[in-house]
């Protein structure tokens, strides 16, 4: 799966906070995700979080469309 640092993902459970969307701090072996509503940090192996993943929203795409 390609994911990329500023990306934003859209999860299928929602974080306690009850938001969605996390921007991507880090990838790698491990993904750091920042929950774009309250701003809480995780970090999560790559496996549970790609199975997680339910959309991609990439600003790039946006830009050269």
């Amino acid at each position: 799966m390609d994911v990329r640092v500023g990306d934003l993902l859209e999860m299928k459970k929602p974080h306690p906070c009850g938001n969605r969307e996390f921007a991507v701090l880090r990838v790698g072996m491990d993904f750091r995700l920042r929950c774009t509503k309250c701003g809480h940090e995780i970090m999560a192996p790559r496996v549970k979080i790609e199975k997680n993943i339910k959309k991609i929203l990439r600003k790039d795409e946006e830009n050269h469309a």
